[in-house]
């Protein structure tokens, strides 16, 4: 199960503007390769909805069959806003439907402000 846990407005490049979910996961407990201490995080990404922000607001916390799944993607750099650090990255995260072989709302790994 995944939860819808924000929306956000978007632009497309001729300027329409449209929402994208986000969809988070179960937490999980991780441990960091540099220091071997545990930390929990979970796993999101955005997916494209055709609801307006009225809609979008009153779907927050409803859940949804299905998961939020790594994916390999071309490498990029993702800087952590906190430390400063960069590092390259080549996977990104998203959704799969239950008994849907592929995933959709692929997303590049990002720091949000609860992280």
């Amino acid at each position: 199960m995944v939860t819808v846990t924000n929306y956000v407005v978007r632009k497309t490049k001729d300027e329409r503007t449209f929402v994208t979910l986000e969809l988070s996961g179960k937490v999980e407990l991780v441990q960091s390769q540099d220091t071997g201490k545990f930390y929990a995080t979970r796993r999101r990404c955005s997916i494209p909805s055709t609801f307006d922000e009225v809609v979008a607001q009153s779907i927050l916390g409803t859940q949804i069959e299905g998961e939020i799944v790594r994916v390999e993607a071309e490498p990029y750099d993702f800087i952590n806003p906190k430390t400063g650090e960069v590092m390259a990255l080549a996977y990104s995260w998203a959704y799969q439907p239950v008994g849907e072989k592929e995933p959709i709302g692929i997303s590049k790994v990002s720091m949000m402000e609860e992280d």
